[in-house]
């Protein structure tokens, strides 16, 4: 009688300090910190004008180059993926845009930590804006241009 007592009153003991998976609170290890991202894109942007063109039109974008700022910098803040990167600093990006207009290469300088993250996740957000350009004209003829779009960030991380 006396074994099955202490049986009984160790399988309640076990069962009273068990812990609850379900009640247990994991919100703080996937929010506990966050990073903040400040962008601003410098205006005007650069246009790398065509060799040995003597009537060059740059490339344009409808509603100029404020319109393609407030754009790029509405879908950075949607698709930039900055958890996996802190960016500081100055960075230059270069957008070729073929004949019929639209931006088929983004390049960024300069390399630094984890840019090439950071390089892909500007490739896709520039290829997600819809948006064709008006191609760059060399003597009445569209072609392919470059322009050039520099940016400053300032990333801050705090934990919540």
């Amino acid at each position: 009688m006396k074994t099955l007592a202490l049986f009984l009153a160790l399988f309640a003991a076990h069962f009273s300090f068990a812990q609850d998976l379900e009640e247990r609170d994991d919100s703080f290890i996937s929010e506990s910190n966050k990073n903040l991202l400040k962008i601003d894109i410098k205006e005007p942007f650069l246009q790398i004008a065509v060799k040995n063109c003597n009537d060059f039109k740059p490339a344009a974008f409808d509603g100029g180059a404020a319109a393609y700022k407030e754009i790029l910098r509405k879908y950075m803040y949607m698709y930039l993926n900055s958890d996996f990167y802190t960016l500081t600093g100055d960075f230059t990006f270069t957008l070729t845009i073929d004949a019929m207009g639209k931006v088929i290469d983004v390049e960024g300088s300069p390399n630094v930590l984890n840019s090439k993250v950071f390089f892909d996740d500007m490739q896709y957000v520039v290829r997600r804006i819809k948006k064709t350009w008006t191609p760059a004209m060399c003597n009445g003829q569209p072609v392919r241009s470059e322009m050039k779009l520099k940016m400053s960030f300032s990333s801050f991380s705090a934990d919540m």
